[in-house]
């Protein structure tokens, strides 16, 4: 009788811990909309470049009962990164700034979650992750906003039924920490870096 319910106990633990393991969902972060996006800013004394990609991919395992196991990538395409000047657009795609021929992809991978408050629908939390740019890593930690809409992927995209999961951060980076022509035309181009994203991650059922 005593193995019975040992046995029994340890079926029960094992199933409940099969659960949790399977509550993580996966979300895809390539938007069939295009909407997703990420803008970039770099103010200097001469001037002010604003910037964009919707070249986004990727994928987050996201468990809402435990938000502080978040782990993914997410990817961008560096020839997908435009700025409204064409000249500039040039410069910047080229080998003395992001070399897009030779660096196709800006990665951020998540290593750590932490400070994870969360409130109804909405988790904020600090995230830590190797970001690599133009062949550079460097450990990076940036507060972000996470949304997890469950049954709403069919008020996005109509055809397909699921949940959304909603990443939105803002954070600030050196061009020459990465190794992005450092120390060159700053009175143009500034040091600095602002980084704002805004992305809906789709986990279709």
């Amino acid at each position: 009788m005593k193995v019975a319910l040992t046995i029994a106990i340890f079926s029960l633990l094992a199933g409940l811990a099969a659960e949790r393991v399977s509550a993580a969902q996966r979300f895809d972060f390539k938007d069939p909309k295009g909407v997703n996006n990420i803008t970039f800013r770099l103010d200097a004394p001469l001037e002010a470049i604003s910037g964009s990609t919707a070249g986004v991919s990727g994928e987050v395992e996201f468990d809402p009962a435990n938000p502080g196991a978040l782990k993914g990538r997410l990817v961008v395409a560096t020839e997908t990164l435009h700025v409204p000047n064409p000249m500039m657009k040039q410069h910047l795609h080229s080998d003395k700034w992001l070399d897009v021929a030779k660096h196709p992809e800006i990665s951020f991978r998540v290593a750590k979650v932490a400070s994870v408050k969360t409130v109804e629908t909405e988790t904020k939390a600090e995230i830590t992750g190797d970001l690599s740019i133009k062949g550079v890593t460097k450990s990076l930690t940036v507060p972000v906003r996470l949304t997890y809409l469950k049954d709403k992927l069919s008020a996005r995209l109509p055809n397909m039924q699921g949940d959304l999961l909603v990443l939105r951060a803002s954070f600030t980076i050196k061009r020459s920490d990465f190794g992005i022509n450092p120390g060159q035309a700053e009175e143009k181009v500034s040091d600095e870096i602002e980084l704002k994203l805004s992305l809906a991650g789709q986990c279709p059922k």
